[in-house]
């Protein structure tokens, strides 16, 4: 039986920025294909007339996006966010709502996909009208929790009382959900990643086509250039690494560690050629089937969805053991995993695994087989969610 969802997600990609969010135009995606019956809102703030992000203003209210329509409405969203993060989401709270009243039938379901400002916007609506609300659970507020600004915490907390359930990508975030609220309304629903989606057969072709050596070990970073995902420790590490016949990839959208990232190849072995800030969902498709290896020396993480399309493409996994990475990989056997913030040891496993391309190819190997096993899937993470829809409707 299929039913209608109400699918909020703030973070969605726009003709302005396509690379923002896409594992929730992947969620909406998944949830489509399962046969629900999906309106999407994804709010904006209003821009302002000049400056910086002045263009969301051409940003039309309905925009078409592989297939359906996404819903832009407005709200007020003031800088810094530090101060006034709050206010954010009382505006969301305010006039969403307003619009979803005036657009859509009443769903069956509000499927938030994240939790606030999402899940928070989106509370009276659920409770004025008897409808479920779902929050996911990506790792920033769970755990950032205690950083979060106090007003801020109190509406996360309203939100996950309000759930239905709180979906959470991980076991570790389901653990810390689970002191929030009472752990029969945590479930922990893996996103993931579709083989079929990635040309590991081409990957010679591809190598050609690139400018890759078919030789060469092909080192890939994929996230935002910034302290989190750990660039300084890739930039503290890179002008002393002599690792011959290797190519680093760096593929990022924004942040305020790029030239740091970049002047570190400056003054390394390695070429600065591949450094891209903005590429399309299929260009880091084939990028993904290149490389051997995914190196993403994380902070802090709930479980990256680049993580899941490494394991998709047959490329073993460098990662640290933070948040849910360890469910992810398998040291050893998929990938390695080392301290976030340990220079050292990241400069010793690159040298390692970049050495041994045949260990690298089964990893990757094994990865995939994983991926498969575990059923980090597209596919099986709608059915999941399907599955725990039908529940609360019943």
């Amino acid at each position: 039986m299929t039913h209608s969802v109400l699918a909020s997600a703030v973070n969605h990609p726009d003709a302005i920025n396509p690379y923002i969010g896409l594992f929730n135009q992947r969620i909406v995606q998944s949830l489509m294909r399962r046969g629900m019956d999906v309106d999407v809102v994804s709010p904006r703030p209003f821009a302002p007339p000049v400056g910086p992000h002045s263009e969301y203003s051409m940003l039309p209210t309905v925009e078409e996006w592989d297939g359906y329509g996404v819903h832009h409405p407005r709200f007020f969203y003031l800088l810094p966010k530090r101060l006034f993060y709050g206010r954010a989401g009382d505006s969301f709270a305010k006039r969403v709502p307003r619009y979803v009243e005036k657009t859509f039938d009443v769903p069956d379901v509000v499927h938030a996909c994240h939790i606030y400002l999402d899940g928070y916007g989106m509370v009276d609506y659920c409770e004025r009208h008897d409808v479920p609300l779902f929050v996911v659970s990506h790792g920033h507020f769970m755990n950032e929790y205690d950083e979060l600004a106090d007003d801020v915490r109190e509406k996360v907390d309203e939100t996950l009382d309000a759930a239905e359930k709180v979906l959470c990508v991980s076991d570790a975030l389901a653990e810390k959900a689970a002191r929030r609220v009472p752990r029969s309304k945590v479930e922990v629903v893996p996103i993931g990643a579709t083989p079929s989606r990635y040309p590991v057969e081409r990957k010679t072709e591809l190598r050609e086509e690139l400018g890759i050596d078919p030789d060469a070990t092909v080192a890939l970073f994929v996230g935002e250039f910034c302290e989190r995902k750990g660039i300084p420790e890739l930039a503290d590490v890179l002008p002393d690494l002599d690792l011959p016949n290797t190519e680093f990839v760096f593929v990022g959208h924004g942040g305020d560690e790029e030239w740091t990232l970049r002047r570190s190849l400056a003054s390394s072995r390695f070429s600065a050629r591949h450094v891209y800030t903005g590429i399309t969902s299929m260009a880091l498709r084939r990028w993904l089937a290149v490389a051997d290896v995914l190196v993403l020396p994380s902070h802090a993480e709930g479980r990256p969805t680049v993580i899941y399309e490494a394991m998709a493409s047959e490329t073993a996994v460098l990662s640290t053991t933070v948040g849910g990475i360890p469910e992810q990989v398998a040291d050893g056997e998929t990938g390695v995993l080392i301290p976030p913030g340990d220079t050292g040891a990241l400069r010793e496993a690159l040298t390692e695994l970049a050495g041994d391309r045949e260990r690298l190819l089964e990893m990757g190997r094994k990865g995939r087989e994983r991926l498969l096993e575990q059923g980090w899937t597209w596919d099986d993470h709608a059915e999941r969610v399907h599955r725990l829809h039908r529940e609360a409707l019943e």
